[in-house]
């Protein structure tokens, strides 16, 4: 059985946004319990060298929903990064883009396979197709922000383990 366009991508997406969503909640929730600011983990680094935990969440929906328009369009264009918001916010990001990541529908994504999407990145044009964009660019790039994100929150005494980040597995029906 071939895999569609759409079987590799949104269902993928939405595992993970499902759980960088719910990874956010118990963060959340341990702060309402510890007594900590959730806004405090906002500038947190894994190392001096590295984006902040906003960065790395706040791009999760840019290489998912973002990556979806730009198979759609034919060029990736994100929107802009917002910088440091209230943590607040950026659940309600991220649960935005998983709202969006459900609206599209298998027709549509399939209807885009095969075509063709230039990236430019400084001087380096990169010409993709959306196979090969999706499988090669934009998930990387995904899963890279989610981890990192579930990494610092880790780091700093966020109770969560490898099923949060794992999220609902897509398991063969009995």
């Amino acid at each position: 059985m071939a895999t569609s366009l759409y079987d590799l991508s949104v269902p993928t997406y939405l595992q993970t946004m499902s759980a960088v969503r719910g990874f956010l909640d118990r963060a959340a929730g341990h702060c309402a319990e510890t007594g900590a600011d959730p806004d405090d983990f906002m500038g947190a680094r894994l190392i001096a060298d590295m984006a902040p935990f906003h960065f790395h969440a706040e791009v999760v929906p840019h290489h998912s929903v973002s990556a979806l328009e730009a198979v759609k369009t034919g060029v990736f264009d994100p929107p802009g990064l917002r910088g440091a918001i209230p943590f607040a916010d950026l659940q309600a990001s991220i649960a935005e883009a998983e709202a969006a990541l459900r609206a599209f529908t298998p027709d549509e994504v399939n209807s885009w396979a095969g075509k063709d999407l230039d990236l430019q990145i400084g001087p380096r044009r990169l010409r993709f197709t959306a196979e090969t964009f999706i499988l090669s660019f934009s998930l990387p790039n995904f899963y890279f922000h989610a981890v990192t994100a579930y990494d610092i929150l880790r780091m700093k005494g966020v109770p969560i383990g490898k099923r949060d980040y794992e999220g609902r597995l897509r398991v063969k029906a009995a």
